[in-house]
């Protein structure tokens, strides 16, 4: 029999649903089972009838129970099995082992530096842009006028290329600051590189394709196309940028950041970017073109891009984590019509499309001057410190015996040493000082080079004076 506990804060009808369905789950109930009418039940209980017909009902909606006018309400003929005692503890359901995921989170965390219990005075992060208050405000300025400004239609599915306003805010400025000239519909945004990359092998690629990436290089280039299932394949790095002769014949697709290299900080020479051009050419190949930190430069302007001499089989990809700054996960992809088409594609049955939200304030951002303004602002900002970081090197004596390359553009630079530099070590020590240097070793597939990749646009000049002193005081 079902009761009533008038002490109970649920409802009287969820009380006797709860039993309800307590008793035929637990086969208390049997199947076929024959309830009383709602009007014989409810004096036994001591309810309303329409609270008992509000049980029935949700019983019937639920399944749990069958009706007919003749043969009134019956349980459901279902085929049950008895749960465990309450007191017995359920098995939990773990997930499958994913050794491809595992090893790369583990990778990802060496090459950001782990950050948790450790405490850190000097930071010379590579990843991370200069980012102040002026910046905050003029960013939440810009999401509230976005929001205001915005029609009800943007909050509907989007297109899958990205938000209209935004792609053309990109297209004029890769007009005007990077001399690429191309249609709205070659360009496709993401939330990021590691997203960009995502899609190219899902798009583009067939799995167990070779992907040519840089050694030392980009680690998120290698893991995404490792976990798609690509056969990876390491090319070296020197002086020069990357070694073009390197490259297998079977490659699909060749990943390089010619402007500034990832890790070395090189450039990739006219040459060797001409007989790139030409490999992809005759051997088919995509080039992916990555040009995350270039508008930096401290020696001229930006250089050419690669997209903008072989615009038929290379993608570039920009990204404003560098830009602007890494939580707004935007970054673009731009390329040939039909291989952005594909990758729209795959982005629309994949993840549909971006979050509006961002997308808005980001092309409120770029029209109403406020991100060129943040540009010249921040572009002075890296000035200072990437003439107080080479100057600290050579001053503490670090320049003579190591060898510093990747000046003349970005956000970091390399301080290299010999093959037999013992740099993990050399970073714990560093750690234990509260400076966080970045070995190059986690930049590298099966490259032995050696040495420091240092960051210096979210550190100010008087910590990377004293940086820099400390690090010399440990190494020399």
């Amino acid at each position: 029999m079902l009761k009533v506990n008038r002490d109970d804060a649920r409802p009287i009808w969820q009380q006797l649903l709860d039993q309800a369905i307590h008793n035929i789950s637990t086969g208390k109930w049997a199947p076929g089972e024959l309830l009383l009418p709602s009007r014989e039940l409810a004096p036994l209980i001591g309810v309303s009838r329409s609270t008992i017909q509000i049980v029935y009902e949700e019983l019937y909606s639920r399944g749990y129970t069958v009706t007919s006018r003749r043969g009134g309400t019956r349980v459901s003929e279902w085929i049950y099995e008895a749960r465990p005692p309450e007191d017995a503890s359920p098995q939990e359901l773990f997930p499958p082992e994913l050794p491809l995921i595992s090893d790369a989170v583990g990778q990802l965390h060496s090459w950001f530096g782990d950050k948790e219990n450790q405490k850190v005075e000097i930071d010379f992060t590579p990843h991370e842009p200069y980012l102040d208050e002026h910046f905050q405000r003029t960013w939440r300025q810009s999401f509230l006028q976005a929001t205001a400004e915005t029609s009800l239609d943007s909050w509907a599915y989007g297109d899958p290329y990205g938000f209209l306003p935004l792609r053309e805010q990109i297209q004029r400025y890769l007009s005007l600051e990077r001399g690429v000239h191309v249609d709205r519909d070659q360009i496709l945004l993401t939330s990021g590189a590691q997203h960009s990359l995502d899609l190219i092998a899902q798009a583009l690629l067939h799995e167990g394709e070779t992907v040519s990436v840089e050694d030392p290089g980009f680690p998120a280039a290698w893991m995404a196309m490792k976990y798609r299932r690509m056969q990876v394949a390491p090319v070296p790095v020197d002086e020069y940028g990357l070694c073009v002769e390197h490259i297998p014949p079977a490659s699909k697709l060749v990943f390089v950041t010619p402007s500034h290299q990832c890790a070395v900080g090189v450039i990739l020479s006219e040459p060797r970017r001409q007989q790139l051009l030409h490999m992809a050419a005759e051997h088919r190949f995509w080039i992916v073109e990555d040009d995350y930190d270039s508008e930096f430069r401290y020696r001229g302007d930006p250089l050419p891009t690669l997209f903008s001499q072989r615009p038929q089989n290379t993608l570039y990809m920009m990204s404003f984590s560098k830009m602007v700054a890494p939580g707004i996960r935007l970054s673009a992809i731009i390329g040939p019509k039909a291989a952005i088409r594909q990758l729209a594609r795959v982005q629309e049955l994949t993840y549909r499309h971006l979050p509006i939200m961002g997308q808005l304030t980001l092309a409120h951002f770029i029209d109403h001057g406020h991100f060129m303004r943040h540009m010249r602002r921040v572009r002075n900002v890296y000035r200072r410190r990437h003439e107080a970081m080479t100057k600290a090197i050579i001053s503490t004596g670090l320049g003579k015996h190591f060898t510093l390359s990747g000046v003349e553009t970005g956000l970091h630079m390399l301080l290299e040493a010999d093959q037999s530099f013992a740099e993990e070590a050399v970073a714990k020590r560093a750690l234990e000082k509260g400076i966080r240097v970045y070995p190059l070793s986690n930049y590298c597939l099966e490259s032995d080079r050696k040495g420091f990749v240092l960051g210096f646009a979210k550190v100010d000049e008087i910590a990377i004076v004293e940086g820099m002193k400390r690090l010399a005081g440990m190494l020399l």
